[in-house]
């Protein structure tokens, strides 16, 4: 028997529409939701374990993606958005009456993802968003409360659903940080 995911990866992953390239997210609020328009489509959209990531109500991984930071506008409600964690390196606003994390945003010009914004595409309501691709930070699952000894059946699951478990991000995110790293050492050379 296979484990519970999230809603979106348990009935199949959907591939983006081609041309997709606008979508607008709302909070769970019945009124006055925050919204937030996205002109872009999402990019590196994953399974994430993390304890950090918005996750719907019983699902074991959120599913997390990046747009470009110029690409995203809240455009209704918000001033219901706060700041979950000041000190963390993503800046994950929330609505402060729902919980619903609508995006984050990295503030530190350094860091190689700079420039894009976190979002939940399950907050749309518009068809052709790119499923989640891997998965990230399954070993995390644990400190939320996932026995350790579920960890063999979860990332068989995910395999299951098309999703390569990582105990970090994808390999060429891994190396996206890494170059960085490298450039901010002055040890980056191109091949």
């Amino acid at each position: 028997m296979s484990i519970s995911i999230h809603p979106s990866v348990d009935r199949g992953v959907s591939k983006g529409a081609p041309g997709f390239a606008r979508g607008t997210l709302r909070c769970l609020c019945a009124s006055n939701p925050v919204q937030v328009k996205v002109d872009s489509q999402v990019a590196f959209n994953h399974a994430c374990g993390c304890t950090k990531c918005w996750k719907p109500a019983g699902a074991l991984f959120s599913v997390v993606g990046v747009v470009p930071r110029d690409k995203l506008a809240v455009v209704a409600n918000g001033h219901k958005l706060k700041i979950v964690d000041e000190k963390a390196p993503i800046q994950r606003y929330a609505c402060s009456e729902c919980g619903a994390h609508l995006f984050g945003r990295i503030e530190n010009k350094d860091h190689a993802f700079y420039g894009l914004d976190f979002i939940h595409t399950e907050l749309s309501d518009d068809a052709g968003w790119e499923g989640p691709g891997f998965a990230a930070f399954v070993s995390s699952i644990i400190e939320s409360g996932t026995p350790p000894s579920k960890l063999t059946e979860v990332r068989q699951t995910l395999r299951e659903r098309g999703l390569e478990p990582y105990d970090c991000l994808s390999p060429p995110l891994m190396d996206l940080l890494a170059a960085q790293s490298a450039k901010l050492k002055g040890t980056y050379r191109e091949a």
